[in-house]
């Protein structure tokens, strides 16, 4: 087989499970989300011939216009331009990059930083030993962009600048390590495991501020990293500095949502800590938590009868979320036995109160359940028969079912006048049943004519 071939197979080759024949699935490499920040500025409206003859030496400077002016443009811009240059370009912008950070120049070598970003996109040999280098730069100026150039690299170039960023986060000057501790940050989210190994190490440090913060990004990780993150959590809500654990119990109720039986153990433990802070934080966890929990219900349980009001009142609101009205009102009691609290024994009255039973009567009716309604057809038996359907009134005849009857007296009657005849009757006469009683003869269906036919013969008999 000629190599052409063979190169051939191997890229149509597809790895497939033996069981189903589809396709195995295989590990895509990260990619950074980040992309290098690409500025803009009058360096955009340099040619490129007049970018590489600034760069050569061969001329001082460029006019161009820009915002409808004409501007002399100098070699710092013509550093700012390199970032554009792409394919087999870049690599003469990367020659006369190195050439600008070794310069004698402050501000040939701040420009040269300010652009180190885009250019190490496409080419990174050697730069990041120069950002290193920039870093202790005799200028200030130009330590200060080195600083800057370290939080915009830190998020697309872990693995290049790890040393660097490990170095700046302890730096004893300020803005250095502010600087750092912001490309950490941005770190997050696009390498969360490279996060997790700088924290790692801050946590073994014995400055407390060190600790402090490097246990605060564990809250921009703990939904993107593994048990890794857990282990750095619970090293946490055990220092030593309660200022520590404070920020740690923070993380559990976002860990609650991502992990929910991590965060219970982590919760147990943070309500026996001596702080009333962390222990809020575990309260904030179990009510993130499933209430089904078993474990979950137990800490709520025990927390009621805890010496911190705070974490009392907590679960206490918790208590009808976990339990049903009965179970509620014994708990309630039990605890009105202890609680010395005004406000809490309020809320306890309320849950030990039973309308159906302590209420007011209107209260107490408000529990029963209402009757069902009566149908039409039973109603109407019943009132044929003279029988009362609930509070209302036998119907007469007369009146059709639904219609109003006129209860109005003969006196009152505008129809009649005050000279009517005294002997007409003013009584009202008896409703006929509307139903009449059916006879077995007529059930059977004998009627009328046979009864009297026999009474004919009888009569012609005698």
């Amino acid at each position: 087989m000629r190599p052409t071939e063979e190169i051939t197979l191997s890229r149509e080759y597809i790895a497939r499970d033996p069981r189903t024949g589809l396709p195995i699935a295989v590990a895509k490499p990260r990619k950074s989300v980040k992309k290098a920040k690409v500025e803009t500025g009058p360096w955009v409206a340099l040619s490129d011939d007049d970018v590489f003859s600034m760069l050569r030496g061969q001329t001082d400077s460029a006019s161009v216009r820009w915002k409808d002016e004409t501007i002399s443009l100098g070699l710092k811009y013509a550093i700012r331009a390199l970032g554009r240059f792409h394919g087999v370009r870049v690599h003469q912008a990367h020659t006369f990059l190195l050439a600008s950070l070794e310069s004698d120049e402050a501000e040939t070598r701040i420009a040269a930083l300010e652009v180190l970003p885009e250019v190490a996109v496409l080419k990174s040999d050697e730069l990041f030993d120069w950002l290193s280098v920039m870093l202790d730069d005799p200028d200030v100026n130009v330590r200060k962009a080195a600083s800057r150039c370290l939080t915009l690299t830190s998020p697309i170039f872990p693995s290049g600048v790890s040393s660097i960023l490990s170095n700046e986060l302890r730096s004893p000057v300020r803005y250095r390590m502010d600087a750092a501790w912001a490309g950490l940050s941005g770190l997050c989210d696009t390498w969360p495991e490279v996060v997790v190994d700088h924290v790692d190490s801050l946590l073994l440090e014995e400055d407390m501020q060190l600790r402090k913060k490097a246990t605060a990004l564990l809250k921009k990780i703990v939904n993107k990293g593994d048990s890794a993150v857990w282990d750095l959590i619970s090293w946490s809500l055990n220092d030593a500095e309660v200022e520590v654990r404070r920020v740690a119990a923070k993380n559990l109720p976002a860990l609650a949502r991502k992990e929910s039986r991590m965060a219970t153990l982590f919760a147990e433990r943070a309500l026996g800590d001596s702080d009333s802070d962390v222990r809020m934080s575990a309260i904030k966890a179990i009510q993130v938590l499933d209430t089904d929990n078993g474990r979950a219900r137990d800490l709520v349980v025990r927390g009621t009868t805890s010496k911190d009001l705070k974490v009392r009142s907590a679960c206490v609101e918790l208590l009808p979320r976990l339990f049903g009205e009965e179970v509620l009102r014994v708990m309630a009691e039990e605890l009105l036995a202890t609680e010395t609290d005004e406000k809490l024994i309020a809320s306890l009255k309320e849950m030990v109160f039973d309308a159906s039973l302590d209420g007011t009567e209107a209260q107490k009716n408000a529990q029963l359940a209402p009757a069902a309604p009566v149908p039409a057809l039973d109603r109407e038996i019943a009132e044929a028969h003279g029988h009362r359907v609930g509070l209302e009134p036998v119907r007469s005849t007369e009146t059709p079912v639904g219609s109003k009857e006129n209860t109005d007296s003969p006196d009152k009657n505008p129809l009649k006048g005050s000279d009517a005849p005294a002997t007409e009757s003013t009584t009202t006469p008896t409703a006929a049943p509307v139903y009449r009683a059916v006879s077995q003869d007529e059930m059977m269906g004998y009627d009328d004519d046979f009864e009297d036919e026999d009474a004919d013969d009888d009569a012609d008999y005698f």
